[in-house]
């Protein structure tokens, strides 16, 4: 693969396939506003959830869930609550969550989905 954004798109795809295997239905990918990016944005039952996609190859001395900085954690808070705002979606139930991908050794993946990660303050 050849820059960061070519890497970036490859594994939202793999965590868009992982979690509509999980009865998640992706709405929308890449979606940049004034707050700031959203990795995927889909549906798991009632609740709208905002997804960041994180992956860190062989060797790293990080996680890829650790490797959210609290200034990023902001960015995303900032960027879902512009989203509710701009398509006027307040009441609706939404969740920021993390899917963390490694390479695995038993798949090709090692895929972490974690629920309400990150929590507005």
């Amino acid at each position: 693969m050849e820059g960061s954004r070519e890497i970036g798109t490859h594994y939202e795809g793999v965590a868009a396939r992982y979690l509509a295997s999980h009865g998640v239905v992706i709405l929308d990918r890449n979606v940049y506003n004034r707050g700031g990016e959203i990795d995927l944005i889909g549906r798991d039952g009632d609740a709208l959830v905002f997804f960041e996609v994180r992956y860190r190859g062989p060797g790293s001395l990080v996680d890829p869930a650790s490797s959210i900085t609290p200034g990023k954690q902001r960015r995303l808070v900032r960027a879902a609550s512009y989203y509710l705002h701009r398509h006027q979606l307040w009441n609706m139930p939404s969740r920021i969550d993390v899917v963390a991908i490694m390479p695995g050794t038993t798949r090709k993946y090692r895929v972490q989905w974690i629920r309400n990660a990150i929590q507005a303050d």
